[in-house]
């Protein structure tokens, strides 16, 4: 499985991602919707935060139940955290945000975030 790098636009905070992208997701959250976010989900244990742990600032809005982590620098969300269905740990990596991502837009699938 690839390990993609990313970070936010300004890097002062960098991660890891070991994940195919093979789940692309577009939500249509009142968060996702405005920001144009193209999702893969990261199961916690292929995550790794490289670097600014101190400078992300975290946004939590409706149920409170995901962490909505920014670059309190720049401004940008690269990823965010929280569990899925089942209740195990999981990130949300913005694909835009991955160095060398490539996909193809078709494959993109809609997710009902607003109903979440």
């Amino acid at each position: 499985m690839p390990i993609y790098e990313g970070s936010c636009h300004c890097g002062a905070v960098r991660f890891s991602a070991q994940t195919e992208l093979d789940s692309l997701l577009r939500c249509n959250c009142s968060r996702c919707r405005r920001l144009g976010w193209v999702l893969q989900p990261v199961p916690a244990e292929n995550f790794t935060l490289v670097s600014g742990k101190d400078r992300l600032t975290s946004y939590r809005f409706n149920k409170k139940v995901i962490d909505h982590t920014f670059c309190s620098v720049c401004g940008v969300e690269a990823f965010a955290n929280g569990r899925d269905r089942e209740g195990n740990a999981l990130y949300m990596v913005n694909v835009n945000c991955l160095e060398g991502a490539e996909y193809d837009p078709d494959t993109v699938t809609s997710f009902d975030g607003a109903s979440y």
